[in-house]
């Protein structure tokens, strides 16, 4: 068309009329084409209108989640600005600046709020900063000067300001969104500032020393002032927030301010390592002076570590702020360990020890505290007392006045001998652990027990004086017997126990009191064929054998015996065990799993039948409808956490820490 317009301008009189008139219409044409435009906007504003189509402004209904997100997103969640920091960009024509040079963007929002005070700046320049570092984290350019580590640090910094610094706006309210967004931007920005430089671990470095920021330095101190152990005790600090959890029902997580971490102590000889060592902690970044000075080095930081077993706070001025705690990722951390998994299986059938039978704490020592002591069952390990242990340590009370600990050892072995173990074992911790017996809460012992483990709790707890070996020997005298006084010694150190005077609650959960109906000869004979018994064993059980033949022992009795065979039916001494009564000033409680919805007076939980797990001295009992595993159930938990309460609130004043 062009063309032929070119062509009626310069050449009209080279044309027929006819053909100018022609062109004369395509003139009038061009013109309706200038003013096609404008037609064409009102119509399609018209259509719309008539349609409801989208305009190009406008609000669009839309679903909550998605109405949330964008005005809750952040560096955190999305890897960009909210709202709040969008808008400062926004005010300053900073968008693409800062895209392109996210240093220019810094230092003059820096210079804006040194001048004006403004939270609004403090905010978004914590969140830039922790863009500013993702992406330098992220790049591949190994010619990079710039430290990502070090626009984390002055993320936490600027979230510092924000939240505590002395500005002319007063500091936000916990109705500010960006008062959490802060916060967190804080914990994480101060997480990945201790970390090694291009380091892809979690490994957490908690030193002093001068750091430079994107605009200024700062001058760090270090303080473990509420970390109560040695720190050459721990091998490695790790973020937890490098971590995601499986395998645990909840993740327990207090907010509050500060980077979590997994303290991960050296290994011991032959202790579990890291499971019984692994101690959640919070590292905090104290700020003094004014944002004015930063960019003169003139801020001061101290980096303070602190235990997090128990709720705690820190002062910040005239407010109290909670420390961020996670409790979970240490005991799942601690977990990792395959060989862990492989305990139980190895335990009961060697009669080496992998694990040396004993007691070990799953935290660190600290007087004042009520020991709470599980015990597992036969083929088992304390991988089944994770659960249970995850969520009491969440309970304000039991977290702050209880440490718990397990006691490890061969399921395989007959239950008298294990019995012995722990009885041992726990006296010696007590003993290593107070010395002087000044700790009184030490003497308020709970020991929980689950299956065979419920019966060595028994025997923690239980005055049997001579019914065991009268149950046996249908006598009620060793004299009138042709055997020596250390024949009477060995019979005795085996079947007369005391309650051990410190242990004063005792939980029982699907403990086969009176045996294990799948305990039958079978099984029994094949667990002989396959369990090894440690030689100290093998060698008594041949002077019991011998012992025996002299007192016309029942056959149950004689030969090499396993756990299985202490739990059966027909083991008199566990019949005799079952009857008789927790020492006094002993309180028990059982928790019995029943599968089923019928009449749990009849039940069995796959193992154990109510009939054995029922006995008349405890003070509560507790039915659970589930398997003989059952210690991860919510409701046995919850009984559990119910029993710990009861126990705290009646000691005697002093007993324990309040």
């Amino acid at each position: 068309m062009n063309k032929w317009l070119r062509l009626w301008l310069g050449h009209g009189r080279r044309f027929p009329l006819g053909r100018r008139l022609q062109f004369t219409a395509l003139g009038r044409a061009r013109k309706t084409l200038k003013v096609l435009p404008s037609l064409c906007a009102a119509g399609t504003a018209l259509l719309m209108m008539q349609s409801g189509c989208t305009t190009p402004i406008g609000a669009e209904k839309t679903s909550t989640a998605l109405a949330y997100r964008q005005t809750h997103e952040n560096a955190l969640s999305h890897n960009g600005p909210g709202v709040e920091t969008r808008a400062v960009l926004s005010r300053f024509d900073q968008e693409k600046q800062f895209a392109k040079s996210p240093d220019a963007t810094l230092l003059l929002l820096h210079q804006k709020a040194v001048e004006s005070g403004g939270r609004d700046l403090l905010f978004a320049l914590s969140e830039l900063n922790y863009l500013a570092a993702e992406r330098l984290r992220r790049s591949v350019k190994p010619w990079e000067p710039r430290d990502a580590r070090d626009y984390y640090l002055a993320s936490a910094v600027y979230a510092w300001f924000f939240l505590f610094g002395d500005a002319p706006a007063p500091p936000p309210s916990a109705f500010d969104q960006r008062f959490r967004t802060a916060c967190d931007l804080y914990n994480f920005g101060l997480g990945w500032a201790l970390t090694g430089r291009r380091s892809t671990n979690a490994l957490a470095f908690l030193a002093g020393g001068t750091r430079e920021l994107p605009v200024g330095q700062i001058e760090i101190s270090f303080s473990q002032s509420g970390f109560p152990w040695p720190l050459e005790d721990f091998q490695d600090f790790i973020l937890s927030d490098r971590f995601v959890v499986r395998g645990l029902s909840v993740r327990n997580r207090t907010p509050g301010l500060g980077t979590p971490l997994v303290a991960v102590s050296k290994p011991k000889t032959n202790e579990l390592a890291g499971l019984s060592r692994t101690v959640p902690a919070t590292v905090l970044l104290r700020l003094s002076g004014r944002l004015a000075d930063l960019a003169q080095g003139q801020v001061r930081g101290s980096l303070e570590l602190y235990s997090t077993f128990e709720p705690a706070t820190v002062a910040v001025g005239d407010r109290t702020v909670p420390l961020e705690s996670d409790t979970t990722v240490p005991l799942a951390y601690s977990l990792n360990q395959s060989f862990v998994w492989r305990i139980g299986k190895q335990q009961f059938l060697s009669a080496e020890e992998k694990v040396r039978s004993d007691v070990y704490l799953t935290q660190p020592y600290e007087p004042g505290r009520v020991p709470v002591v599980f015990v597992h069952g036969t083929f088992s390990s304390p991988i089944w007392w994770a659960e249970m242990v995850n969520t009491l340590r969440t309970d304000p009370v039991i977290s702050q006045r209880c440490q718990f600990w397990q006691f490890i050892y061969n399921s395989g072995n007959p239950t008298l001998f294990s019995a012995r173990k722990l009885r041992g074992a726990l006296t010696a911790k007590l003993k290593q652990l107070d010395p002087e017996g000044k700790d009184r809460a030490l003497q308020q012992m709970v020991v929980v027990g689950h299956s065979q483990g419920g019966l060595l709790t028994k025997l923690t707890a239980t005055d049997t004086g001579d019914k065991l070996w009268q149950s046996v020997l249908k006598t009620n005298a060793l004299g009138g017997f042709d055997i020596t006084g250390k024949e009477q010694a060995l019979i005795r150190s085996y079947l007369s126990y005391e309650a051990l005077p410190f242990v004063k609650d005792v939980i029982f959960i699907s403990t086969p009191h009176r045996g294990s109906y799948l305990s039958v000869g079978l099984v029994r004979a094949l667990a002989r064929r396959f369990v090894t018994l440690p030689l100290r064993l093998v060698e008594q059980s041949k002077e019991l054998v011998g012992l025996a033949e002299k007192l016309d022992v029942p056959k149950e009795l004689r030969g090499s015996r396993t756990s299985l065979d202490s739990m059966s039916i027909n083991n008199p001494l566990m019949l005799a065990l079952a009857d008789i009564p927790l020492a006094p000033g002993v309180k028990g409680h059982s928790i019995i799993a029943v599968k089923g919805n019928g009449d749990y007076h009849q039940g069995k939980d796959g193992l154990v039948a109510y009939k054995s797990a029922h006995v008349d001295y405890v003070a509560s009992e507790f039915i659970v409808r589930g398997p003989h595993s059952c210690q991860a159930m919510p409701a046995t938990i919850e009984e559990v956490r119910r029993i710990l309460r009861e126990h705290l609130a009646a000691l005697p004043r002093g007993s324990a820490a309040n």
